[in-house]
C-alpha cells in the first residue's frame, strides 16, 4: 500500500492550504486515518485523527477550529484542510492510515512552510 501526499508549499500567515493523501487501496475500509507533523528539532505530533469505529474526530489543541480532516472514498484520498495558518504550523506533514492492526502505513511527507 502506498500513501502519496501533495499540496504542501509556502504560504503567508493567515493563508490556507489543503493537503491530499492518495492511497493505492480503498479508503472505504480504513479504521483510523490521521495527519501528523514534525517540525525541525521536535518530535512528530498528531494533528488530526479520525476513527471510523466510533466516527470520532480529534484535533490537537493547537489546530482546533483551523484544520479539518476528511476523505473522499470515491477518490481513495484523505485531506487536511488548513486555514488561518501560523508560522508555528511550519513542519513536514505526514498522513497515516490503518486498515488493520498489521496494516499501518505512512506517507512520505510534504513540507508546509508558513511565513510571517
Amino acid at each position: 500500500v502506498h500513501l502519496v501526499e501533495s499540496g504542501g508549499g509556502l504560504v503567508q500567515a493567515g493563508g490556507s492550504l489543503r493537503l491530499s493523501c492518495a492511497a493505492s487501496r480503498s479508503t472505504l475500509s480504513i479504521k483510523v486515518m490521521g495527519w501528523h507533523r514534525q517540525a525541525p528539532g521536535k518530535q512528530r505530533e498528531l494533528v488530526a485523527v479520525f476513527s471510523s469505529g466510533g466516527g470520532i474526530t480529534n484535533y490537537a489543541d493547537s489546530v482546533k477550529g483551523r484544520f479539518t480532516i476528511s476523505r473522499d472514498n470515491a477518490k481513495n484520498t484523505m485531506y487536511l484542510q488548513m486555514n488561518s495558518l501560523k508560522p508555528e504550523d511550519t513542519a513536514v506533514y505526514y498522513c497515516n492510515a490503518v486498515w488493520a492492526q498489521s496494516e499501518n502505513y505512512w506517507g512520505q511527507g510534504t513540507q508546509v512552510t508558513v511565513s510571517s
